[in-house]
């Protein structure tokens, strides 16, 4: 199972991430733009749960291409920790509990969420290596 190591190991190797603060959590950027960032419920989110009991341990926050992207990896990783909430509602990102998700699953994911932004030069040339 993975943890914020697994995180920290896979984005030191992805060209141009640069990691930084916001919101007091930890984020991941590369062209400027966030792909990855802690995500711990606040308050709200924790009452928008119910009588639901919410996942545990560290969440991590992952952006995709677009909504049908969304859907599509949520639908294909049912079950393997990937999950979103309603104030991700109309947002291209989803959570992911890191606890439950594998780390080949991981990287796979961190790898697609820093595609969304990475500048082309710099993708293609990581992809070539891959």
């Amino acid at each position: 199972m993975a943890d914020l190591g697994v995180v920290e190991r896979v984005v030191v190797g992805l060209p141009g991430t640069e990691e930084g603060v916001r919101y007091g959590m930890r984020t991941w950027k590369v062209g400027g733009k966030a792909y990855a960032w802690e995500r711990p419920f606040s308050k709200a989110d924790l009452k928008r749960f119910g009588d639901e009991v919410p996942p545990a341990g560290e969440i991590l926050a992952l952006v995709v291409e677009d909504l049908a992207e969304k859907e599509a990896v949520l639908a294909a990783r049912v079950g393997d920790g990937f999950f979103t909430i309603p104030h991700f509602d109309g947002f291209s990102a989803v959570l992911v509990e890191l606890e439950k998700v594998s780390e080949g699953v991981l990287k796979e994911a961190l790898v697609d969420a820093w595609l969304v932004h990475a500048p082309a030069e710099v993708a293609n040339d990581y992809l070539a290596k891959d």
